[in-house]
């Protein structure tokens, strides 16, 4: 199934409450993401730390709404002198500019070893935890800055310029038995996704056998994969040069 859909599909199963929310995710977990990262605070905001990471995780699952709406769909903000009233715009993104993306990359890293690494090893094929990797690309919300940091395609020779949208490149680490992803690295549209790839080797366990697309097919890339662990190996598809060879 194309990632677009896959996105339609979980915007469908957003939750309608925050207690739904929390119920599949440890409410444990966001303090924990919090504190390892150094972004707990003292004060007390009408919408507190730990309340942004409910959020963000909303924004991801709530695509058709907008920030604000996340906020009052899940009724995130604390009441003021014990009334509950409406969050100014600017206050919700000020507060999710404060929070930053360590806590959720610690909150990611922290579910893929609990549901992805855990799931990869309890269906294992001849002894082997089953992985896959593969590359994409996401389009961004066009904006100098974003060129400046993503850049995109360009038309080269065709002198139609670059791309509508800056582009991200990244390369993906999954659980093949669950389809849960356990590792993503990217960056800049310019650098291949084999570079990004070998971001997540460290990531991949022992005893495990992975799948790769056939155009990961080089030594600088498969090398590390297999050399840097105990019982690593690798599967692709043989390109047809190779098979005549």
């Amino acid at each position: 199934m194309r990632l677009d859909k896959e996105l339609l599909l979980a915007a469908e199963l957003a939750p309608e409450q925050l207690r739904q929310f929390q119920r599949d995710l440890p409410a444990h977990w966001t303090d924990e993401a919090l504190y390892a990262t150094g972004t707990a605070t003292v004060r007390r905001r009408r919408l507190p730390a730990e309340q942004v990471v409910w959020l963000v995780l909303g924004m991801a699952l709530m695509r058709d709404r907008s920030i604000v709406d996340v906020v009052d769909k899940l009724d995130l903000a604390l009441p003021n002198n014990g009334k509950p009233e409406p969050v100014a715009r600017s206050a919700v993104a000020q507060a999710r500019a404060r929070l930053g993306d360590e806590p959720l990359e610690w909150l990611f890293l922290r579910s893929a070893a609990a549901w992805g690494h855990v799931s990869a090893h309890r269906h294992p094929w001849r002894g082997l935890a089953l992985y896959g990797v593969d590359g994409s690309t996401l389009r961004v919300p066009d904006s100098d800055e974003n060129r400046r940091c993503w850049a995109g395609q360009s038309a080269g020779k065709a002198g139609r310029g670059p791309s509508a949208y800056p582009q991200v490149r990244l390369a993906a680490l999954m659980a093949l038995r669950s389809h849960l992803l356990v590792g993503v690295s990217f960056g800049p549209y310019e650098h291949s996704e084999y570079i990004y790839a070998a971001d997540l080797w460290p990531s991949v366990p022992d005893h495990s056998l992975t799948l790769v697309d056939r155009g990961f097919f080089a030594a600088a890339v498969l090398i590390a994969l297999a050399r840097d662990g105990l019982n690593r190996h690798w599967l692709t598809r043989a390109k047809r040069t190779i098979a005549g060879e």
